[in-house]
């Protein structure tokens, strides 16, 4: 893919991930109601628990998707490197949400320890099954496109699905002990929903540590710099590599070199150069949206 295809392209893979969220949206909202439902009918705390966590699902897919549509934008004269910041940021917000859930989540699980109530209904079972092989399917759908696209806010939503779905066996299990092991037994839902609850806050700071580390542009992979460097150092007239500073932007990722060329070619050839550099490190990759080549006579 040539450099010029290259904003159409990242463009449209956020306006792709923009429709993922949305269909992660919907499933939400159906999973989330039939759980609460079936929660209050058949008396499954960890059931409510279950489908709250959905309800925030939904909240974050809204988040996730707002995100993506915003940093799909073209640079504009206030934003000259464009919008793609505003992906981790929804990241952030979403991952932040889901620690506030954990925590309130725990509390309310706590207290109910210390209530008396009836034992789940088996019928409840059925509604988790069927929300495990759905959010496990989406989790894998999901999972491949953002790690296809490196998109950090994608791979927090399809997090977000693997985690139901873990909540969702938490709460299954919780349930059966209670519906097998009768009156004495009827409080382990509540420590089902308690487990639940230590899932979704180790996701959570599983899926805030990447975003922060993108919003505070913190270096790719070592590798990556490296493909870089060789790229550079492949173009003839190119001595040496003093500085390479990468950085990723939403979806595209930003360079910033320093090449050492002979002190005793021409200004044009030094121009010349730079615009071989550019070219050959775009061309090594498409998620490469634009380079910054500073020429400099070599040193000795």
């Amino acid at each position: 893919m040539t450099s010029a295809l290259h904003p159409q392209a990242s463009a449209s893979n956020l306006q792709t991930g923009a429709r993922v969220a949305l269909l992660g949206l919907a499933i939400n909202v159906l999973l989330a109601s039939a759980k609460i439902i079936a929660g209050l009918l058949g008396n499954a705390y960890v059931l409510i628990a279950d489908g709250i966590e959905s309800t925030l699902d939904i909240a974050g897919s809204i988040v996730i998707w707002g995100g993506l549509k915003f940093a799909a934008r073209p640079p504009d004269a206030t934003h000259p490197y464009g919008h793609g910041k505003a992906e981790p940021i929804a990241a952030v917000v979403v991952s932040m949400g889901v620690l506030a859930a954990a925590l309130g989540l725990a509390i309310q699980s706590v207290r109910a320890l210390f209530l008396p109530h009836h034992a789940p209904a088996p019928f409840t079972l059925v509604v988790l099954i069927v929300a495990v092989v759905v959010k496990e399917v989406l989790y894998r759908y999901v999972i491949r496109f953002g790690r296809n696209v490196e998109s950090t806010a994608v791979q927090t939503d399809a997090w977000h699905h693997r985690t139901d779905a873990l909540t969702s066996i938490a709460a299954f299990v919780g349930i059966s002990v209670s519906v097998i092991g009768g009156a004495t037994w009827q409080s382990a839902d509540n420590w089902a929903a308690l487990f639940a609850c230590a899932l979704i806050g180790a996701n959570g700071y599983r899926l805030l540590r990447p975003a922060l580390s993108e919003i505070m542009d913190t270096a790719p992979q070592s590798e990556f710099v490296d493909f870089v460097r060789n790229a550079a150092r492949s173009v003839p007239g190119v001595i040496e590599i003093d500085k390479c500073l990468v950085r990723k932007m939403g979806l595209d990722f930003y360079v910033d070199l320093h090449v050492g060329v002979s002190g005793n070619i021409s200004v044009r050839e030094g121009h010349h150069i730079a615009h071989q550099v550019k070219a050959a490190i775009q061309q090594t990759d498409a998620r490469i949206a634009d380079v910054l080549v500073h020429i400099e006579p070599a040193q000795g």
